[in-house]
C-alpha cells in the first residue's frame, strides 16, 4: 500500500541532499570548464544509493523495533553533526570564506575527487533517513527517492547557472530538522504508538530551534572590525 508521507519523505531527504551535490558537481565544473567534475559527484551519489536500495529490501525483514531504535540513534548523531555544520555554513554566508593557507594544497589534490567524496558524503547522509524509511514501506520509499532523483536531475540541467546559488545554510537546517524529527518519533514509537501528524509540529519545532541555534551571534566582519576600532 502507497504511504504518502513515507513517500514524501524519501522524496524531501533526496531532493535535498543531491540538490547539494549538484550545486557542487555544477561549480566544479565551472571552474574545470568541462563536465567530469559533475559526473564524479554523480558517481558518487551512486556509489552509496544502489547499495542503500538493495540493503533496504532486506532490512525490512528484519524486526522493526530494533530496526527504529537503530536508525533514531543514527539520525540523532548524524542530525547533531549537521547542526554545527549549519551554523558553519551561516557564518560563511555572512562572513565569507575563511582564509586558509592550506586552501592552494587541497585544490591540488583534484577537483574531480573532491565532487566524487561530496556526492558520496550527500548520498550517505540521504541514506541515513532512507534506511530507516525502508522498513515502513519500502516502495513508497523507493518511489520517493527515484522521484527526488530525477527532480534533481531536471532542475539541475534547467536552472545550472543558478542552482550554485542555493543557500546552503537554510537546506542544513531543514535536513537536519528533518534527522532530528525522525529520530525523535522513533524513540517515541519505540515505546508507545504516535500518530504520524505530530511529525509536522515536531519538524517545525526542530527547525525554528536549529535556525535560532545557528545563527544567533554571528555578525559580519565588517561589524566585528567596526567593534574593534571602537
Amino acid at each position: 500500500m502507497f504511504d504518502v508521507g513515507i513517500f514524501l519523505a524519501a522524496m524531501g531527504i533526496t531532493l535535498l541532499e543531491m540538490a547539494e551535490a549538484s550545486a557542487v558537481g555544477i561549480v566544479l565544473a565551472t571552474e574545470s570548464r568541462n563536465t567530469v567534475p559533475y559526473l564524479a559527484a554523480a558517481a558518487g551519489v551512486v556509489t552509496i544509493l544502489i547499495p542503500t536500495a538493495l540493503a533496504g529490501n532486506y532490512i525490512q525483514l528484519l524486526p522493526i523495533l530494533y530496526v527504529r531504535l537503530a536508525s533514531a540513534i543514527l539520525l540523532l548523531y548524524f542530525g547533531l553533526r549537521l547542526v554545527k555544520s549549519a551554523r558553519r555554513s551561516f557564518r560563511f554566508q555572512i562572513q565569507g570564506p575563511p582564509k586558509n593557507p592550506k586552501h592552494h594544497e587541497e585544490r591540488e589534490r583534484g577537483i574531480n575527487s573532491t565532487a566524487f567524496s561530496v556526492g558520496v558524503t550527500e548520498a550517505f547522509e540521504a541514506a541515513i533517513v532512507l534506511i530507516a524509511l525502508f522498513p515502513e514501506n519500502y516502495n513508497s520509499t523507493m518511489i520517493g527517492l527515484i522521484a527526488g532523483v530525477i527532480l534533481v536531475l531536471i532542475f539541475a540541467f534547467v536552472l545550472r547557472t543558478s542552482v550554485r546559488k542555493v543557500k546552503q545554510a537554510i537546506m542544513k537546517v531543514a535536513v537536519s530538522a528533518i534527522l532530528l524529527t525522525f529520530s525523535a518519533f522513533w524513540f517515541m514509537e519505540t515505546v508507545t504508538s504516535v500518530d504520524d501528524l505530530y511529525l509536522i509540529p515536531i519538524f517545525l519545532v526542530f527547525f525554528t530551534v536549529i535556525y535560532f541555534v545557528g545563527s544567533r551571534g554571528i555578525s559580519s566582519l565588517d561589524t566585528e572590525t567596526s567593534a574593534e576600532l571602537r
